[in-house]
């Protein structure tokens, strides 16, 4: 057994079965030359995170140097963070290859940051929100309640959704309330590129669709003049080699009042790498049943570990980065061991100069194509992972308000500017805005939910129709998968068919009980205990009348079931199903 597998059944995720669209799943290893192309193709995806670095720093006022330095200090506590997120010993990791980058959701309260003072304020709350991640990566194996996969699948969902704005303004160089043709057909090339052979190719070629978009992104940028050969004097005139710089000399500060702001921005990411992991955890399992919390924490403070380290050298905060699970899905390519390589390349750029410049010269249409390319795993992604459990009115409020204000925040820009200024990071994106008010929701529309409910059967009567309406309406109100729900009923069934076979004429009453982890299931009746067999009944067994459905009746409520007890006492008899959920 592989270090992961070993790591993912103590965790208890049980047998995972490798799904029949990946050419190389978490387990696997690729050939190296291939791993070392597939991780390039990831840290070109990463590098667009560093955007957000020149949004935050000349939000404030800051020299294009500072930008340069920023970035390269997290370039560093990207690459390691990505490396940890791999690991698959001791507590930090998820065993999934999840890389990071710099965090939209920390965009606002950097800002604020920077403004109030400057970088070295910047690196101390970055640093106080690295701890905070710290703190809520040991707790959250316990708050599962909180994330289920209605509010996973609207955050990654939402991730996608944020995509749209960034990636199709650049797509079709909308400055100013015009479209430029150039870098609309450069796009669409980029584009065409990409997708052909996702869909059609049977080659390794489907391993490469970045890598193949950016060449014929930028010769068409070079053709239409967009991208012109002096352009790559940044890339000439940069050192081979230097060594990053802190980008601020004095210490580190601290501001009680910025407290809030930042610790919202955690919040949000963290809530963002619960559903980025969880989505990795489906994409590699056919049998997908819920998130496995322990590897979602051990990849949450592999991310706190990032933040708090680029804090500390002078990066800003680092978050799962969405779009290179987009990546993973759309190449069918999962493997943890392309982790090393990418997170290796990344450190090296902050040390490469040369190397680091290259990727500021990619042509915006081009950057646009290839968000609007993983945007399309991200948002269908999300929405099978949301409707993975039945959605109830209580479930679709909850999921729809959260989407419909958080979409609104992009849709009608201005609305929430006059909100307080402690308040503004949860307004500043729709991913925080969705991801606070589905979490909020959830748990106040669980408010008088019953976890416990009875009905009482007659084996007399053909009571099909009877619980298979009730195990819907109760498992439409629990958040019930819809396998579940259909092997209870089976079950209650195949159970009341056996004790009418075997000439039991009281009432049978049933007890259900259910949480996000189990369903229970409790029949209770006057008479003799039934008789479970491990084995089916023979052919000869099976010609023997009532008593042959009888036996294949019990034979089949052992199959349902995942565990079953049967006690008998006075008389009474009582029959424990018992459901993983």
């Amino acid at each position: 057994m592989s270090l992961g597998a070993a790591r993912n059944a103590e965790r208890g995720a049980g047998a995972r079965k490798k799904p029949a669209n990946l050419i190389y799943d978490v387990e696997d290893h690729p050939p190296l030359p291939v791993a070392l192309v597939l991780a390039l193709q990831h840290v070109v995806v990463i590098s667009v995170g560093w955007i957000f670095v020149v949004v935050i720093v000349s939000g404030f006022g800051g020299t294009a140097e500072q930008v340069q330095d920023v970035i390269r200090m997290a370039m560093i506590a990207s690459g390691l963070a990505t490396i940890f997120q791999a690991m698959t010993k001791g507590p930090v990791g998820s065993c999934y290859l999840c890389p990071f980058s710099c965090g939209p959701a920390y965009i606002p309260a950097s800002i604020l940051a920077g403004k109030a003072g400057g970088l070295p304020l910047l690196m101390g709350m970055t640093t106080a929100s690295g701890i905070f991640e710290m703190f809520l990566s040991r707790i959250i194996h316990k708050l599962r309640v909180l994330f289920p996969p209605e509010v996973t699948g609207l955050v990654v969902a939402m991730v996608g959704i944020g995509l749209i704005r960034m990636g199709c303004t650049r797509f079709f160089g909308y400055n100013n309330g015009t479209l430029d043709e150039h870098s609309t057909i450069i796009a669409l090339i980029t584009l065409i590129v990409m997708v052909s052979p996702t869909i059609w190719s049977q080659s390794k070629l489907r391993l490469y669709p970045v890598l193949l978009g950016l060449l014929a992104g930028y010769a068409a940028a070079l053709s239409f003049g967009l991208l012109k050969l002096s352009q790559f004097h940044v890339v000439f005139a940069a050192p081979l080699v230097s060594l990053p710089r802190r980008p601020a000399p004095s210490a580190w500060s601290f501001s009680v009042s910025l407290l809030g702001p930042f610790l919202i921005a955690s919040l949000s990411s963290v809530l963002k790498s619960v559903g980025d992991l969880t989505l990795c955890q489906k994409i590699n399992d056919t049998h997908w049943k819920r998130t496995d919390m322990k590897s979602v924490a051990g990849g949450i403070l592999a991310g706190s570990i990032g933040t708090t380290l680029s804090g500390l050298i002078g990066g800003v905060g680092q978050s799962t980065f969405s779009s290179n699970v987009g990546l993973s899905m759309a190449t069918g390519v999962t493997s943890r061991a392309i982790a090393l390589p990418a997170g290796l390349i990344l450190v090296a750029l902050a040390f490469f100069p040369k190397l680091a410049a290259a990727f500021s010269v990619i042509p915006a249409p081009v950057i646009g194509a290839v968000l609007v390319y993983v945007a399309c795993f991200m948002i269908l992604g999300g929405l099978q992972v949301m409707t993975s459990r039945m959605l109830d009115v209580r479930r679709t409020f909850a999921v729809g308000i959260a989407m419909i204000f958080g979409l609104s925040v992009d849709m009608v820009p201005g609305l929430y500017e006059h909100v307080p200024a402690v308040l503004q990071p949860l307004f500043s994106s729709a991913l925080s805005l969705a991801t606070v008010l589905g979490v909020t929701l959830n748990l106040l529309f669980r408010i008088g939910v019953a976890k416990t409910q009875t009905m009482q059967l007659s084996p007399d009567s053909d009571n099909l129709d009877t619980i298979l309406t009730f195990m819907e309406e109760q498992g439409g109100s629990w958040g019930m998968r819809k396998e579940v729900e259909e092997r209870a009923a089976e079950a209650i069934y195949e159970t009341v068919v056996s004790l009418r076979e075997l000439q039991v004429t009281s009432p049978v009453n049933v007890r259900v009980r259910f949480d996000e982890f189990k369903l229970e299931v409790d029949l209770a009746y006057e008479g003799n205990p039934i008789q479970l067999p491990e084995a089916p009944p023979t052919a000869e067994e099976l010609s023997n009348g009532e008593r042959g459905i009888a036996m294949l009746s019990a034979y089949i409520i052992r199959q349902h079931a995942d565990q079953v007890k049967v006690s008998s006492a006075d008389g009474h008899s009582r029959i424990h199903l018992h459901f993983d959920h």
